[in-house]
């Protein structure tokens, strides 16, 4: 097969290192994230293709992290958002926009009164950890240790294999458990009496065998004195509309929402019950003031523009039903090329109507990188951009699927050639890398 003309992302590779540390402003973006065969970087998306800058198409699996819900420069955000462009989008003074897409943001969360709105899912799970420490006047912070990202902010960076430039102390602030297994939650409790400020942890994973049991979670944490806050930055406008938690009808304390809900724009929110998010006001006179969230672009009116139109298309065209029916179909159809390749026991197809996903590996029966960023390689040489998910959006359609899928068959033949003759006969650079490592 011919390989695809990289030459222009090749040139890109060699100085945006020395601009941007890590080469991305997303360590998941990054170089170490994808095979040496791939594009460094995105020329323009539409639908559900994005093109690199040397004009090859692929079609989007990941859609931005998962943030693109809707499709790249979809019509009906962009409209909405030109409109305010046109009338400016910072002021001196709140836009009359905070509040009417925080009315139309919370008339999604039921179980919440109030909201806050900021530009990166990190700003609203730490502003969520530091009610949580007010409102209870205690210091730890709870949370899966089996979850791959909470916040850039030391209280999780401190717990992960990243943690240098982190005071030890800090570090000791934050304790964690196993999701799937709530005697270890528990446990800490009972460990650190009077002193768990807060869980914080998503309400689902993707894969059938990492069940949370997230009504029983909310009850342990909020027995224990302890404030539960929901993180739905994945699963928000994914799981149900607007996420887990109306389709599981819970009562967490507060929720912390972000990719997805504006379509790529940059728009995150806080929601919580007004007993605890009023502390962050200014109308308590007399009562010691908490800092919460404060940004100068955290009410930009294109992002709140984009949120509105957003929530609007699904709420319009029934998003969740399509992407949750496509899903379905994804898991279903790559799972008949695995089984006609007779790659059950080194591919396993991850059914999830919200995020099908995969996991590669050797004759052992042990995931591997080398195998995963073959795949990834092959994938992309075909015109698929492939992480090992596919994120289903409103704009992936069943054609794109069976596309995915002969891409699919055709790498699994080149997968069990590597299986017999060794992977580093295809494979042409190093694996992919954890982004959560020791050691560059």
């Amino acid at each position: 097969m011919k390989r695809l003309n990289l030459e222009k992302s090749f040139e890109y590779r060699k100085k945006v290192h020395n601009l941007i540390p890590g080469g991305a402003h997303t360590y998941s973006k990054g170089d170490d994230q994808f095979p040496y065969l791939s594009p460094a970087a995105i020329s323009h998306g539409k639908g559900a293709y994005v093109w690199d800058l040397d004009g090859n198409k692929y079609l989007d699996c990941s859609m931005g992290l998962t943030s693109v819900s809707l499709g790249h420069a979809y019509e009906p955000v962009l409209e909405r958002v030109r409109k305010e462009l046109k009338k400016g989008v910072n002021f001196q003074r709140p836009s009359y926009l905070e509040a009417e897409t925080a009315e139309k943001f919370l008339s999604l969360v039921p179980c919440h009164q109030m909201v806050k709105f900021c530009k990166n899912g990190s700003a609203a799970t730490t502003a969520a950890t530091k009610l949580a420490r007010a409102y209870t006047g205690r210091k730890l912070i709870a949370f899966p240790g089996d979850h791959p990202f909470y916040s850039f902010d030391d209280w999780f960076i401190g717990k992960t294999a990243c943690n240098k430039g982190i005071p030890e102390e800090i570090q000791n602030l934050s304790v964690t458990y196993k999701s799937t297994d709530l005697n270890t939650l528990t446990k800490l409790f009972e460990k650190f009496p009077g002193q768990i400020a807060c869980v914080i942890s998503e309400p689902e994973k993707n894969h059938p065998s990492q069940f949370i049991n997230i009504d029983e979670t909310i009850k342990i944490t909020q027995k224990h004195g302890a404030l539960f806050i929901q993180d739905e930055m994945v699963t928000g406008f994914k799981t149900g509309m607007p996420g887990t938690i109306a389709r599981n009808k819970v009562m967490p304390d507060m929720a912390t929402w972000g990719k997805g809900i504006a379509n790529g724009f940059s728009f995150c929110a806080l929601t919580g019950t007004k007993a605890v998010m009023e502390l962050g006001g200014i109308l308590n006179e007399g009562e010691e003031k908490v800092f919460l969230i404060s940004t100068t672009h955290g009410g930009e009116t294109h992002a709140m523009a984009a949120a509105i139109a957003t929530i609007e298309e699904f709420l319009k065209h029934k998003v969740i039903d399509h992407m949750h029916s496509l899903g379905e179909y994804c898991s279903k159809t790559l799972q008949q090329v695995v089984d006609s390749k007779k790659c059950t026991s080194f591919v396993e197809v991850v059914h999830c109507n919200w995020m099908p996903s995969f996991i590669f590996k050797n004759k052992t029966g042990t995931a591997d990188a080398k195998l995963r960023t073959l795949v990834l390689q092959e994938m992309i040489q075909r015109g698929v951009l492939f992480q090992g998910i596919l994120i289903p959006s409103f704009s992936h359609k069943k054609s794109d699927v069976d596309f995915f899928a002969q891409c699919f068959g055709e790498t699994l033949d080149i997968y069990l050639q590597a299986l017999e003759m060794g992977v580093e006969k295809f494979l042409i650079g190093k694996e992919c890398k954890p982004v959560f490592r020791k050691i560059t």
